[in-house]
C-alpha cells in the first residue's frame, strides 16, 4: 500500500470514528433521526419550559395507538382531565434522571385529575420499554412509538414535543397549557402542574 493510500484510509477511518462518537453524543439530545427511514428528526432540548396563557392555548393532537404493553390507548379517553405527556426512551439517559420525579407526581396527583401518558420512541424492542418501567415504578400507560409517527401528528410552528425528553402538559381543555425541552425535576413539574389542577 502506497504511503499516499495509507495516509487516505487512516484519514477514513478517523473521520468514521468522529461521526460514530457524534451519533452516541447525540443520541440523548434527540439529534438523530427518528425512524429507519430518516423521515422523522428531533432537535436537541432548549432546557426551555414554556408557559402558554388560557387563551392562547392550542388543542393537542387526538393521539392513538397501542401502550407498551400492546393495550389500546387514546388521549381523548382523559377528556377532563390535566395530562402530562411524556416523550420518553429507555436509551436516553436524562429519561431515566427524570423517570423517578414523575412516577412520584403521577402518584401524588391520581385523586385531582391528573393522568400521566408517556409516548416511548426509538425503543425498537417493547422489553427495553417494559423494562424501564418496572426499573422506575412507571404504573401509567404509554404509547410505543418506535418510528416517531405519533409526534410528527403535532402541527409545524405549535408547540411539539420536539425533544427526547419533553413533556406537555394539556389543560382540562385538551390544549397545550405547558412545555418542557428538558428532563423535569420534581419541583418544575409542581410547578406547571399545579394552577391548571387549581383551575376551575
Amino acid at each position: 500500500m502506497s504511503q499516499t493510500r495509507a495516509s487516505r484510509r487512516r484519514t477514513t477511518l478517523l473521520a468514521a470514528g468522529v461521526a460514530a462518537g457524534a451519533l452516541l453524543l447525540s443520541a440523548c439530545s434527540g439529534e438523530q433521526p427518528g425512524s429507519s427511514s430518516g423521515d422523522t428528526k428531533f432537535v436537541k432540548g432548549t432546557g426551555e419550559i414554556t408557559k402558554v396563557p388560557e387563551g392562547k392555548r392550542t388543542e393537542a393532537p387526538d393521539l392513538a395507538g397501542t401502550s407498551v404493553d400492546g393495550k389500546k390507548l387514546k388521549l381523548s379517553d382523559y377528556e377532563g382531565k390535566v395530562v402530562v405527556l411524556n416523550v420518553w426512551g429507555s436509551w436516553c439517559s436524562p429519561c431515566r434522571a427524570e423517570a423517578p420525579n414523575l412516577s412520584k407526581v403521577a402518584h401524588d396527583t391520581e385523586d385531582k385529575g391528573v393522568q400521566f401518558l408517556g409516548i416511548n420512541t426509538r425503543d425498537l424492542d417493547k422489553a427495553n420499554a417494559q423494562a424501564f418501567e418496572r426499573s422506575y415504578d412507571v404504573d401509567y400507560p404509554s404509547f410505543y412509538d418506535p418510528s416517531g409517527k405519533l409526534i410528527l401528528k403535532f402541527p409545524k410552528n405549535t408547540l411539539s414535543p420536539q425533544a427526547i425528553p419533553s413533556t406537555l402538559v394539556l389543560d382540562r381543555d385538551g390544549k397545550v397549557a405547558v412545555r418542557a425541552l428538558k428532563s423535569l425535576s420534581e419541583k418544575e413539574l409542581r410547578s406547571a402542574l399545579d394552577p391548571l389542577i387549581d383551575a376551575k
